[in-house]
């Protein structure tokens, strides 16, 4: 085993060099199409207390050929993932540009702000130079810090990936704000390619008087495609976040028009969305052949987790499973869930019950099997995704066909119409009215989810399941009494749906005091089994279960969590 791996090791080195070498070569063509040689570049970088920082790079360039001078590319717009997991857009702000001794263009604030690159050209087009050259760019940087919890994050690529050129030798400066705790457990330097997440061992980095100092070794070398990005880690409250604020225009006219695109849509969603009203039918049972599942759905037109949770419960009312509740063994042990299978699903069980039921025991019949929930961490949500699809497709005989078709003229409609004003907004108004079209067609397609309509097979279900879900709320003792001695099974047979509806730990309560024996297909060590002690162990399973079968395994990263070409500052520049 330890040779095989050894073996796969070598000849990923292998291949690993062999690539760098073709694409060296093929750089070497492209960097002298540039003819240029980045021979020296030092970048100093300011961090201010104040939310910006600003950026000094020194370039020792030799030109091969004659060429006007070079140009400098700073990518803008970026997709910043977050601490829950999404993608975040972000624009930041470069501000006082300036190269002293030589002539340039910079893109102006609207450009910067309708696009995703800002370029600084830099050079005479009536003159050409050639041999060694020395450049020197300033600007300031607004909105690039990420804003974490416990820390603030500066992440910057010192060099991008798309300077078509070779580099030499790239050191850099950072100057921390005045009087802020940091070290060099703080800093975290990546080169190569895009992604890499090893820390770089180009580079030798210090820590004195309060800046860091970072030099590349000897042996440093980056090409086109190769980046070298550094990742610092600065104490909360050590720089003050800049929250963008936008004065208001005077003209809001577009306040108008998007105030119309909201009543129109509910024009549209009180005539093909909003439910008939319905009047709860008393009821002390759901629906005659319904699921909780199902009455789950139905009850607020979403296929939440729990309502797919709620099924076990009702299968083991009706004896297709046992659970049973495995105290923590050890310290630092956790209590688990073990569901067993008694018998098979029935014939015609709705396809959804299926394929939970199936990712619990499998799809063969037979013996009992057995299944830990802790067994199912991080593997069973995609199972999980799949039955909530499949109950939502089972559930459209209960809703209104025609709004179904409307919900999607509206969501085609609510996006061409967002596009539209969009430039619209942009062109009139300008980028603020513009944005603005942005969350109001996020708003109107997230309430389009909800514009479904039952018809008069699911309002007759609705009805009953209301009058269901409020006796949960309001039974008294006295009749569930006379319940359970028409059916002792009531409790079991109902506390399903309960649980679908949220309400479970208020209706096991009011059987506590009714000297009821907790359900047989459920049991547990935890001392005398009582309805209490039963209500409270159960729904200590559930809620673990619950968050056991939607789990899903997390991405892992290595040192401060960054990778090269990973930080603001993407880019690159060329000769012109």
């Amino acid at each position: 085993m330890n040779s095989t791996v050894a073996l796969n090791k070598d000849s990923n080195f292998f291949y690993k060099k062999l690539f760098l070498l073709l694409f060296g070569m093929l750089f070497f063509l492209k960097a002298s199409a540039q003819d240029f040689i980045v021979n020296k570049c030092v970048v100093d970088i300011y961090i201010s207390e104040e939310g910006y920082f600003d950026i000094v790079e020194y370039y020792d360039i030799t030109f091969t050929a004659h060429k006007h001078g070079i140009y400098r590319n700073i990518r803008t717009s970026y997709d910043v993932l977050t601490e829950e997991g999404t993608q975040e857009k972000r624009k930041i702000k470069i501000r006082k540009i300036d190269v002293p001794n030589h002539n340039f263009e910079a893109d102006f604030d609207f450009i910067q702000k309708i696009t995703d690159n800002l370029q600084i050209k830099i050079g005479d087009k009536n003159k050409t130079i050639i041999g060694p050259q020395h450049y020197e760019i300033k600007y300031r940087v607004y909105n690039a810090f990420l804003f974490k919890d416990s820390h603030i994050i500066f992440y910057w690529n010192v060099k991008s990936d798309e300077w078509y050129t070779v580099f030499e030798r790239i050191d850099f400066n950072i100057h921390p704000p005045v009087n802020v705790d940091v070290d060099l457990d703080n800093i975290f330097v990546y080169t190569g390619f895009s992604g890499e997440t090893n820390e770089s061992n180009e580079y030798d980095i210090n820590y004195e008087d309060g800046v860091f100092k970072a030099r590349s070794l000897p042996r440093f070398k980056s090409y086109t495609g190769q980046n070298v990005t550094v990742l610092l880690k600065l104490p909360s409250g050590s720089v003050k976040e800049i929250k963008p604020w936008w004065p208001f225009w005077t003209n809001y006219g577009w306040t108008l028009i998007l105030g119309v695109l909201l009543v129109l849509f509910y024009l549209i969603w009180n005539k093909y969305g909003k439910d008939d009203k319905v009047v709860p039918t008393t009821s002390f049972f759901p629906p005659n052949g319904m699921d909780p599942a199902m009455a789950g759905f139905l009850i607020d037109d979403t296929e939440d987790t729990q309502d797919l949770i709620s099924l076990i419960p009702y299968w083991g009312s009706r004896g297709l499973i046992a659970m049973e509740q495995i105290p923590k063994k050890g310290w630092f042990g956790k209590d688990d869930t073990k569901l067993t299978r008694l018998r098979p699903l029935p014939d015609g069980a709705p396809d959804y019950e299926q394929k939970i039921f199936t990712g619990l025991f499998g799809s063969t019949s037979g013996s009992r099997k057995e299944v830990l929930i802790s067994s199912l961490k991080d593997n069973f949500h995609t199972k999980m995704t799949s039955a909530k699809a499949l109950l939502k497709a089972k559930a459209q005989v209960f809703y209104d066909p025609q709004a179904k078709k409307m919900q999607t003229r509206t969501i085609i409609g609510t996006l061409l119409i967002g596009l539209f004003l969009f430039f619209v907004f942009l062109i009139t108004w300008g980028l603020f009215a513009a944005l603005a079209v942005i969350p109001v067609t996020i708003f109107l397609l997230f309430m389009s989810v909800y514009m479904v309509k039952k018809n008069a097979k699911g309002n007759a279900a609705f009805s009953e399941l209301k009058g269901f879900r409020n006796f949960i709320k309001i039974a008294e003792e006295n009749k569930l009494k006379m319940l359970l001695q028409d059916s002792p099974s009531y409790f079991e047979n109902t506390m399903g749906y309960a649980l679908a509806f949220g309400l479970f730990d208020q209706w096991a309560k009011k059987f506590e005091a009714l000297n009821l024996q907790p359900p047989s297909w459920y049991t547990s060590s935890t001392g005398a089994f009582t309805m209490h002690n039963f209500s409270r162990s159960f729904s200590d399973s559930i809620s673990t279960t619950k968050s056991t079968m939607v789990s899903s395994p997390s991405s892992s990263s290595s040192g401060g969590g960054g990778s090269s070409g990973g930080g603001f500052g993407g880019g690159g520049g060329g000769s012109w």
